[in-house]
């Protein structure tokens, strides 16, 4: 009995560091490739060129005249881009959702952007919206434009170029959002819906009182993912762009770290715009713990 006990020990002790050892691979993966490297931007946004402690990373950072601009067209795209990827993807939802005849092939094609890398959104759209791109030669072949006439798309004001970059940011991720929403509306049960008509509804009261409150969590999962990762754009509009011309937030952190690297501030400036992205980025994950009742737990209290 004595001689089983230390064979029974070591058995429960390695069935109890199983998991650990599975899951040991990710922590060293994360701690070498993301706590460190956030660690270690945490600390230089605190530390002047020589090494030295000091907050004057952040007052250069706040006083920056791009600052605001940044900050300003960061919140317009997440705003308007946010909404209109949220209205698109769920008409889209509900359209395949009806399962229509074709509606496989067309859930198909509709997910075709979603697949393609950010670089190569970005030069498809850059060579349709130069003046002798695909986009006027398309107008100029539907009659639209005259012949000789040019759209200089990328021209004009940065008002002009924002609304440019929330539609092709839309076209790229409404797919994405449209998978997940799509995937709420197929775990509504079929009779609830059935339900709603029978008791005289009609498509848009189905939708307002029974739909909508029933896809609310998935809603709310699927806004909050894409308002932090609305944040991050950057990508698209220097490829667009280029550095400056358009100003946002992540811009800037590869402005400094990339395009001007040898400047006595670069780092510094990187190191304190990527703390203040991570802090607002940080902020609207709350936010979603927040709303899906993380903190609280008040629907369960209510019940």
């Amino acid at each position: 009995m004595t001689a089983s006990t230390p064979a029974k020990r070591f058995r429960d002790l390695g069935s109890k560091a199983v998991p650990y050892l599975l899951i040991a691979p990710v922590v060293i993966y994360y701690f070498f490739f993301w706590f460190r490297p956030v660690l270690v931007t945490l600390i230089k946004s605190f530390q002047t060129a020589a090494g030295a402690f000091t907050l004057q990373n952040y007052h250069m950072v706040l006083t920056d005249p791009d600052f605001l601009v940044a900050l300003r067209n960061t919140a317009i795209i997440v705003l308007f881009s946010v909404t209109l990827e949220f209205l698109g993807a769920l008409f889209l939802a509900l359209l395949i959702n009806r399962k229509f005849t074709g509606s496989t092939f067309f859930l198909f094609v509709a997910m075709i952007p979603m697949a393609l890398p950010g670089v190569a959104v970005a030069a498809m759209w850059l060579t349709g919206l130069t003046a002798h791109g695909w986009i006027n030669s398309l107008l100029y072949y539907l009659g639209i434009l005259a012949e000789g006439a040019k759209i200089y798309w990328l021209a004009g004001s940065e008002w002009k170029l924002l609304g440019l970059i929330i539609l092709i940011d839309a076209w790229q991720v409404i797919p994405s959002m449209m998978i997940i929403l799509l995937a709420g509306l197929q775990n509504i049960p079929e009779e609830t819906i059935e339900a709603g008509y029978v008791f005289g509804g009609n498509f848009i009261t189905v939708l307002r009182k029974i739909t909508m409150p029933l896809l609310g969590p998935t809603i709310q999962t699927a806004v909050i993912l894409r308002l932090i990762s609305a944040i991050q754009i950057w990508l698209i509009i220097v490829l667009l762009v280029g550095f400056s011309r358009m100003p946002v937030l992540v811009e800037r952190i590869v402005y400094y770290y990339k395009e001007v690297p040898n400047l006595d501030i670069s780092l510094q400036m990187a190191s304190g715009y990527a703390i203040v992205v991570s802090f607002i980025v940080s902020m609207v994950a709350l936010l979603y713990l927040k709303v899906s009742g993380a903190f609280g737990g008040k629907k369960e209290a209510a019940q």
